[in-house]
């Protein structure tokens, strides 16, 4: 039997894009170059706060966890603060893709169109 998620533990379409993006980025996941990605693949402006706040609730909810880089001159003695997915974050993508799949199938308006 499939176990269903807990309303509080479920993915907005925005943390879900968060979440994408993060994997592909691998080792260089933070903020920027997150935001950078969903902008390049949805065309759309993603603001790096609406990112973070993004990567503040999926850490809560234990999708994601979060460690301090190097400072660096660069950005005033800052350091970046890097993301990487969890084994459970990985796990709830995976149940948002079937979810997804097994909903659009069958619908005839939302069938790819051969062109």
């Amino acid at each position: 039997m499939n176990e269903m998620p807990r309303p509080n533990d479920a993915l907005s379409n925005f943390e879900l894009m968060v979440l994408l993006a993060l994997i592909r980025l691998g080792d260089e996941a933070y903020g920027v170059p997150i935001s950078a990605a969903i902008e390049s693949e949805s065309g759309r402006d993603v603001s790096i706060g609406s990112v973070y706040a993004a990567l503040e609730r999926l850490e809560t909810k234990g999708f994601v966890r979060s460690a301090l880089g190097e400072a660096t001159a660069a950005r005033g003695g800052r350091a970046k603060r890097y993301f990487e997915i969890t084994g459970k974050g990985l796990k709830e993508v995976r149940h948002t893709q079937r979810t997804l799949v097994r909903l659009w199938t069958g619908i005839p308006k939302l069938e790819v169109e051969k062109t």
